[in-house]
């Protein structure tokens, strides 16, 4: 009793309140309660809490020293805790359930990979129907142009046939910022996502996306064999009215097949990408620095689409210019750029 009031066989507590686990024959009743304590169950084979911790980190793509600022302890602290050498006070230890989203009992004492190696979120679900309906939202916008052209092709007033459109851009708006909302909310609530598809679905997921890329491409270079085919019969027509009208309606013709491709296009992208997990967790916890250029690419963004906005306007009421729907592809276009020349990391 006198030498365990002398502290010979209890752990020792460092400056962060960690409990060093000693390594020796006189304290193998405390190391029982030790190992205990960590969550490690030889018997079964659980997971304990130096694995679990080493897990979690790992899946959030973060470092020793960065999770060690954030819990605002020393990096050698993390590591003895990765290492099974020491274990964090209860304040830390919530701290970590805090920033992991799991509970105290599983990170101490559960199986943290099997947890999380289940769709236990949704994922799945809410990413395929995030991608449908974005892809259709594009769709619908390309759509809108084609029915706009054909309107304007049969005789329809060009103000009204601009108006069939705005009613296009408005749903396919519509749709855009309630799925934004939608995946930001689904970000927040969770962070981290354990990949748990397996290499058999990545598999047939890139074998389908390989697929809906050729048929893309097919449909758009049918669409350009098509329109090369018809404008010559189109140029021959003696009425310069007729015509015109002519040379609308096979425009509309081209835009519709090509809404198509671009529409199987973008589905098959974004597919493909929602068996990246990896991409996924870096999305949903980017860095303070991202975060910035996010917004700014944002901003820009929309700027770029505004101005389209006015000029496709201006080209549509103000000028007999035949294809006033350039300023929308030309804005997309530097939209991409922007997108991708400000996200490179430094």
């Amino acid at each position: 009793m006198k030498d365990f009031d002398e502290g010979k066989d209890l752990n020792k507590q460092d400056s962060e309140g960690e409990y060093l686990l000693r390594k020796s024959p006189e304290k193998e009743g405390y190391e029982k309660m030790g190992e205990d304590v960590a969550g490690f169950d030889k018997l079964s084979g659980k997971m304990n809490f130096a694995e679990n911790l080493q897990y979690l980190r790992k899946q959030k793509d973060i470092t020793q020293e960065q999770l060690a600022e954030r819990l605002e302890v020393s990096r050698q602290s993390v590591s003895k805790w990765e290492s099974g050498q020491s274990y964090p006070e209860m304040e830390k230890l919530l701290q970590i359930c805090g920033m992991f989203h799991c509970n105290l009992d599983t990170l101490m004492r559960g199986d943290i990979k099997s947890t999380f190696a289940k769709d236990v979120h949704g994922y799945d679900k809410f990413q395929s129907k995030f991608n449908k309906l974005v892809a259709g939202g594009v769709g619908l916008i390309l759509f809108g142009i084609s029915i706009m052209m054909f309107l304007s092709g049969l005789g329809m007033d060009e103000m009204l046939s601009g108006a069939v459109f705005f009613v296009f851009l408005i749903v396919a708006v519509m749709i855009f910022v309630v799925m934004g909302l939608q995946k930001d909310r689904f970000y927040q609530r969770h962070p981290v996502m354990e990949d748990f598809y397996t290499e058999e679905e990545k598999e047939r997921a890139y074998g389908k996306f390989t697929v809906r890329m050729a048929v893309g491409v097919g449909i758009i270079l049918t669409a350009l064999l098509f329109a090369m085919i018809f404008s010559v019969k189109v140029e021959n027509i003696p009425d310069p009215a007729l015509e015109e009208r002519a040379d609308e309606i096979l425009g509309g013709l081209f835009l519709l097949m090509t809404t198509v491709a671009v529409t199987i296009l973008v589905y098959g992208g974004m597919e493909k990408a929602k068996y990246n997990i990896k991409e996924y967790n870096a999305e949903a916890n980017p860095s303070p620095e991202k975060k910035k250029r996010n917004a700014l690419i944002g901003k820009l963004c929309a700027c770029i689409m505004m101005a389209a906005t006015i000029v496709f306007l201006l080209l549509n009421f103000a000028t007999n210019f035949s294809v006033p729907w350039i300023p929308f592809a030309v804005g997309g276009i530097l939209c991409g750029i922007t997108a991708v020349a400000l996200s490179k990391e430094k």
